[in-house]
């Protein structure tokens, strides 16, 4: 069994940690303030995959835990998918080491997506949904009020991009999402964390990280596509994603075209009230002040 001494983080000497983990306290807390994420007495279920992103979002959640000023509890959850190779003994280990609640949800789900997805195909969705469904089960029969999961910024800028691109709708991953059946929460506390950020943090704090392919299957190429513009963007303008994930946050429905959105069918013309700009008084318009580029041609009217 692995010793649980090493399994706790063990932190590089690099002054610029306390600076980062600053940075994404603020923004995780921002997050959560802004959607409303986290209120008085829930109990947050941090589901945990092994990855990175889990990881980060677990450490910052309980540290704000300690300096929040509302009590809530944080319960962690892996769900082992019965991957080859899959290393069942890391994250029980791990939550150990933190002296937290947790659970080991054992889901076949692999055999499963073996069994419907053909050989050579991308078997990520079908996987998600199954991971989805389960945790969201799981859940309620824990108590949970709030399920967090591990999506961070450039997740749901991706994400948006997909969906243009491959489904031509214009949707992401919301920060906080109610089910369709309503019966759970959804929240993305990383929503505002950009995930370099979140790999030099991991890489400082040196998780126990499990890798995503033990299922054999890769990203899919939809993504990988969408991931590299983004890195070409990056080498252009840093700060292009965090504008682009600004926008989602700052919509003009009149703006864009969806009819469900905003009535174009009727847009009576209003003309009651005078309007200013286009007022002018014979001692603002004189020969002596209108040049040619003021001048318009009627006939081209």
């Amino acid at each position: 069994m692995t010793n649980l001494k090493e399994l706790k983080p063990k932190l590089k000497p690099d002054p610029e940690l306390k600076k980062l983990e600053k940075k994404l306290r603020n923004r995780v807390g921002k997050a959560i303030a802004e959607y409303n994420m986290i209120e008085e007495s829930d109990v947050v279920m941090a589901a945990l995959s092994g990855g990175k992103d889990s990881f980060v979002m677990l450490d910052i959640l309980l540290a704000l835990q300690k300096a929040a000023p509302i009590k809530f509890d944080i319960i962690a959850v892996n769900l082992d998918q019965k991957q080859p190779g899959f290393p069942a003994h890391i994250l029980p280990n791990y939550f150990e080491s933190l002296n937290i609640p947790y659970y080991i949800v054992d889901k076949d789900t692999y055999s499963i997506v073996k069994q419907k997805v053909p050989e050579g195909k991308t078997t990520c969705g079908l996987c998600s949904r199954l991971r989805r469904g389960t945790l969201y089960s799981f859940a309620e029969s824990i108590g949970a009020t709030k399920i967090a999961l591990g999506h961070h910024m450039d997740d749901i800028v991706e994400t948006m991009f997909l969906n243009m691109f491959h489904g031509g709708k214009l949707k992401a991953m919301p920060p906080k999402l109610r089910s369709d059946d309503k019966r759970n929460v959804v929240i993305r506390p990383l929503s505002f964390c950009r995930e370099k950020d979140l790999i030099k943090f991991s890489e400082y704090k040196q998780y126990p990280i499990i890798p995503c392919n033990l299922c054999g299957s890769q990203e899919n190429l939809q993504r990988q596509s969408i991931k590299a513009m983004f890195s070409d963007w990056e080498k252009v303008n840093p700060d292009r994603i965090e504008n682009i994930f600004n926008s989602i946050k700052n919509i003009s429905p009149s703006q864009l075209a969806d009819t469900n959105l905003f009535n174009f069918m009727n847009l009576p013309i209003d003309r009651s009230e005078a309007r200013k700009e286009y007022e002018f008084s014979e001692a603002t318009i004189s020969s002596s002040n209108i040049d040619d580029s003021m001048v318009i041609n009627v006939t081209n009217l």
